[in-house]
């Protein structure tokens, strides 16, 4: 099927910004998109026009949301303009075709555990481990696992897969889910602050994975991770302050181009 994008979008940049793992080029220049037990396949036919293996109505009912097509990215990145913000201005050039991805909260619960301290290659391959080892099989993939298999694993073939120290803080999330002490889906009603901390109380996640959790799955766009790259940005380009807070519910976007450019 051919669908028609006209706003800023731009399949490499996605795949590596770094909020989603399970994305990858494929040798005839497509980009397969994983995300729980969802699979897409999508290649640029021209500007404007790609190709996607889904049918229509797997498009609209979960792809369109997935890319976040109801938000306007090239109207976001004026933003920059306005604050008169040259590294930003820059940040978003070079980043243009970035969109946030609408992610499952418990794919990115545990993603975001594992990616601590884990360069992008190492947290793809672990999470592909994963999936091999414990998710169910679809049509030539491997779905994301349900906590309940996370939850009954055996220990040593987690250990297997290169969760080092983070196994028992993918025990303790699964734990948490399984037993619906954590409902991800009921905290989405949560304000910013009030969901951070339940998800928190969580083994393993910190104030970074948090704002990942909360900006990749539930478009909690203010939302700013700062890991090293950020930190970076603020005391070599800003003077040790934080840029981000004058873009209020556009802060995080704002962060994905300027984590993108930096890397640059």
């Amino acid at each position: 099927m051919l669908v028609n994008i006209k706003d800023d979008f731009d399949l490499m940049k996605i795949a590596e910004s770094g909020q989603c793992f399970r994305a990858n080029r494929e040798a005839d220049g497509s980009f397969c998109f994983l995300a729980m037990d969802n699979k897409c396949i999508i290649r640029a036919v021209s500007e404007s026009e790609y190709e996607v293996s889904v049918s229509e109505k797997q498009w609209k009912e979960f792809w369109e949301h997935y890319f976040d097509f109801g938000l306007d990215y090239a109207k976001v990145r004026k933003l920059a303009d306005g604050h008169k913000d040259d590294f930003m201005i820059k940040s978003c050039e070079d980043g243009c075709g970035i969109r946030i991805l609408n992610q499952n909260p418990w794919e990115m619960l545990i993603s975001f555990i594992i990616s601590q301290r884990k360069s992008i290659p190492a947290i793809k391959t672990c999470i592909e481990k994963l999936c091999r080892s414990f998710g169910k099989v679809c049509e030539g993939f491997y779905a994301f696992p349900e906590p309940e298999a996370l939850v009954k694993a055996d220990n040593e073939v987690l250990a297997d897969c290169g969760l080092g120290y983070r196994l028992e803080y993918i025990k303790d999330a699964a734990a948490k889910v399984f037993y619906h002490e954590l409902d991800l889906e009921q905290i989405s009603e949560l304000p910013d602050e009030e969901l951070g901390a339940v998800l928190k109380s969580v083994k393993g996640v910190g104030d970074k994975v948090a704002n990942c959790i909360m900006l990749f799955a539930y478009h909690r766009t203010a939302s700013v991770p700062v890991d090293t790259w950020v930190k970076k940005i603020m005391e070599e380009d800003y003077g040790g302050e934080n840029p981000f807070l004058k873009y209020g519910d556009a802060a995080g976007i704002m962060q994905q181009y300027a984590f993108y450019h930096k890397r640059q």
